[in-house]
């Protein structure tokens, strides 16, 4: 498994959204609430930009004339053709049993963390001490 920085957490605000290239694959990184997650930027329908869609939520009710607007930012729906799917599971909302695009674990991690992962190259060089001090968004690729 391989594990791609994508952003800083506060570079992809609450009901926000990044599109990112990773092995080859494009992947929009949403932020729902502080929480990420990450889905293929193609529509299983057709192949559309699916991440460049717009995110919406659903209207409830439980009886005439009283609504609520319910999973605001959850639902992404396709430019294309306007299928929807679920944001935090990838399930499709037209047949959820058959249909779902990819989603992708992501994860926050501090910066000490992220950077403690990387391999020392063959030639070393006087080095200074640094502080990171922000968070960083991490998608998990398997």
């Amino acid at each position: 498994m391989a594990k791609h920085v994508v952003a800083t957490v506060d570079e992809i605000p609450p009901g926000e959204r990044k599109i990112v290239e990773l092995e080859g694959r494009s992947l929009g990184v949403f932020n729902i609430d502080g929480e990420f997650y990450a889905l293929r930027n193609s529509c299983p329908h057709q192949g559309g930009p699916l991440c460049k869609g717009r995110l919406t939520g659903f209207l409830e009710s439980d009886a005439p004339g009283e609504y609520r607007y319910t999973r605001k930012g959850e639902v992404l729906r396709c430019v294309w053709h306007g299928w929807e799917f679920d944001i935090k599971t990838g399930q499709s909302w037209w047949n959820p049993e058959r249909m779902r695009v990819k989603s992708y674990k992501v994860d926050v991690e501090d910066g000490a963390t992220v950077t403690s992962g990387l391999e020392k190259g063959p030639y070393t060089a006087e080095t200074y001490r640094v502080t990171i001090e922000q968070q960083y968004v991490v998608v998990e690729i398997a």
